[in-house]
């Protein structure tokens, strides 16, 4: 019996991790920034820059906090690295309305893109937030990571310089 629960243990985490590994790039899915403009995700992954896709929501600390320290070094970055952010927020369409107003007072310079039913989420398994990952110049996904301590920041950018080496 034991053998057996472990057997089926192994093969539900090996489907979790394959589906994970199965998703390579950003799905083709149209989604609405900020201002109502359609937006279709894959086009972020042709873009031929590195490319940072964190999902985030108003009612979330860490990802407002993840958010506020990529943007202090953001225009380093995009001048160093010839790179993006764009931000997934998950807000439902009751909590829509303190996006603008939120990222508004923060001066976030990044594309917010609003997915108010979370299929965009659901497409790349995301099970909870912050969700950040990192797409080489090629739009393929080379990094991932759930949740955020301090300084996950620079971590971030050392993958990042890591994709610079490779160019």
């Amino acid at each position: 019996m034991k053998k057996l629960i472990l057997v089926a243990l192994f093969s539900f985490a090996s489907v979790l991790t394959y589906s994970q590994k199965d998703v390579q790039t950003l799905p083709s899915m149209v989604l609405k920034d900020m201002n109502g403009k359609s937006k279709n995700m894959n086009d972020y992954s042709k873009s031929g820059k590195i490319t940072v896709v964190s999902f985030w929501a108003t009612w979330c600390s860490p990802c407002k906090k993840e958010l506020n320290n990529i943007n202090e070094v953001y225009e380093e970055w995009k001048n160093k690295y010839d790179m993006q952010v764009v931000a997934i927020c998950t807000d439902n369409a009751r909590n829509m309305q303190k996006v603008k107003p939120y990222v508004d007072g923060q001066g976030w310079e990044y594309d917010i893109i609003m997915d108010v039913n979370q299929d965009f989420q659901r497409a790349l398994n995301i099970v909870q937030i912050p969700h950040t990952f990192l797409l080489d110049q090629s739009g393929k996904i080379v990094y991932q990571h759930s949740g955020y301590v301090e300084g996950d920041e620079y971590a971030l950018e050392e993958k990042i310089k890591a994709l610079m080496a490779k160019k």
